[in-house]
């Protein structure tokens, strides 16, 4: 891997990015985060807001929930414990692979696919709820078009949780000490953060938009924003992940929650 770049992508650079990098890196992933995670629980990020307390998808019995970009379907897994039908599809085969280790481990199986936030392959009005916790949207090139595919396949009047980095952290170093108490890159800077191997091609990618620009994207794709949820960094909460920490984490957001629901007619 070579020094990380600020430069433009397409929706399809971006993609096979997303793909190169999960494949890679799935089961490490689960091996360093997946005591926070476990295997069936809802965690919605660093911060620790779990939906079984936090609630914000609501009551979710008998509810047909898709999860957008599920990695290895924890949150899923939770959801079918609380009797929802849930659907679930990653861009990442290796990580589809692990979640099915972890349905055999749990005895919990759920139904995955893998797929491309850009092109749902699921009928139109089919979901009542449709969430994601850190999955695939900060990974697309144009949220713009997973926005209209997410609205596509909800039910009028259905609703979207999903959790993203805050953008505001998007002007800081990816470092959770206080050294990363710094404005290095300007907020308005909407170009990605790309990773490449040594032939230079590309190999993670992730996007920013500032806050105005989720809110544009949402509106535009149909979408009533209820609600952003910056979660505050709890008490005595160690843990460390990437640019998150309990040194900079009481100063600065880390996390946006989303919450929206699809006009009627949309």
């Amino acid at each position: 891997m070579v020094e990380p770049r600020r430069v433009e992508l397409t929706e399809a650079q971006t993609s096979r990015a997303s793909r190169t990098y999960w494949d890679g890196v799935a089961a490490e992933y689960l091996v360093e985060h997946g005591d926070f995670l476990g295997d069936d629980r809802f965690v919605w990020c660093p911060e620790g807001v779990d939906e079984e307390a936090a609630q914000l998808l609501g009551p979710v019995r008998g509810k047909r929930i898709l999860e957008v970009g599920c990695g290895a379907a924890q949150c899923s897994r939770w959801l079918a414990g609380q009797g929802a039908d849930v659907v679930a599809f990653d861009i990442s085969i290796e990580q589809l692979r692990i979640a099915q280790e972890l349905d055999v481990r749990t005895g919990t199986a759920v139904r995955t696919v893998a797929a491309d936030a850009v092109a749902l392959p699921y009928r139109d009005s089919t979901f009542d709820i449709v969430c994601s916790a850190f999955g695939a949207l900060p990974f697309v090139a144009d949220v713009g078009t997973a926005f209209h595919e997410i609205a596509r396949v909800l039910k009028p009047g259905g609703l979207l949780v999903f959790s993203v980095t805050h953008p505001f952290r998007w002007t800081m170093p990816d470092d959770p000490s206080a050294a990363g108490l710094r404005i290095t890159h300007s907020y308005f800077d909407r170009t990605p953060y790309v990773e490449v191997d040594a032939s230079g091609t590309p190999v993670y990618a992730e996007h920013h938009r500032t806050t105005g620009d989720w809110i544009r994207e949402l509106t535009g794709s149909g979408f009533v924003v209820d609600d952003l949820l910056e979660p505050e960094w709890p008490a005595g909460h160690r843990l460390i992940w990437g640019g998150w920490g309990p040194e900079r984490g009481p100063l600065v957001p880390g996390t946006a929650i989303w919450t929206a629901h699809k006009g009627q007619t949309a």
